[in-house]
């Protein structure tokens, strides 16, 4: 890995982590510099703690300190809130959301960039940000654009993205990942609660969860900006040799 830098791109607060964590932590420790651009404060979050720590209120500024915990704990030292406003990404105008990402990209020339997967992204933050991504990764010119991957959690995605093309083991920045994981408290502590009572009472299940940490890695997809994201595995035999 280059010690370049990385630019992450995520609409929420937790993103970086639920989506990240683990690789996040591993570039860190292995200096690469991480610029994390964050386009809201998650106002709009379900959760508000347990036990309750926010109202709908004051839960953008609880978020924005969670996130800025979980970034220490990742080792992100650059993060930068963009101010937009949560679950209404899909209604800013494009060109609003393009242009903090394209300032990063023209001031960091960073190697690699990662957000989610364009239109894999489950919810529409997601794929809007990630759309705006691409965008302005398109305006750069060819030999000066970075690698764009992309992260997925659903099972459609997973279905039509096919094998990832870079898997990352992780397991050695778990405690890192937990660790900013918890950071995100409100959006958090029910599950993280949810899941050691189970753990406490299945073996099977705690077993599970043992072995998933214990072979923790990411998965990532590279973009192919020639296809506009198409994966080769989705394109007929004679175009999939074009783009190999």
């Amino acid at each position: 890995m280059s010690t370049r830098p990385i630019l992450v791109v995520f609409p929420h607060p937790d993103d970086e982590t639920l989506a990240l964590g683990s690789l996040l932590a591993r570039y860190a420790a292995e200096g690469v510099p991480i610029t994390y651009l964050c386009a809201t404060r998650g106002g709009a979050g379900r959760n508000m703690g347990l036990p309750l720590q926010a109202t709908r209120e004051t839960l953008p500024l609880v978020r924005e300190q969670e996130l800025r915990s979980a970034c220490q704990a990742l080792g992100i030292k650059d993060l930068r809130l963009l101010g937009f406003q949560d679950r209404l990404l899909e209604f800013e105008d494009l060109e609003d959301l393009v242009r903090p990402i394209t300032q990063a990209l023209e001031t960091l020339q960073p190697s690699r960039v990662y957000t989610y997967y364009p239109e894999h992204g489950y919810h529409p933050d997601h794929d809007t940000l990630s759309r705006a991504v691409v965008v302005a990764m398109q305006r750069l010119p060819e030999e000066q654009r970075p690698q764009l991957f992309g992260t997925v959690f659903s099972e459609a995605a997973l279905a039509a993205l096919g094998e990832p093309d870079l898997t990352v083991p992780t397991a050695e920045y778990l405690p890192a990942h937990l660790a900013a994981v918890r950071a995100h408290r409100t959006q958090t502590a029910a599950m993280i609660a949810q899941t050691e009572a189970r753990m406490a009472q299945d073996p099977d299940f705690r077993a599970q969860v043992e072995e998933n940490r214990r072979t923790l890695n990411v998965k990532l997809w590279l973009y192919p900006f020639g296809t506009q994201g198409v994966r080769p595995s989705a394109l007929p035999k004679d175009e999939q040799r074009s783009v190999s």
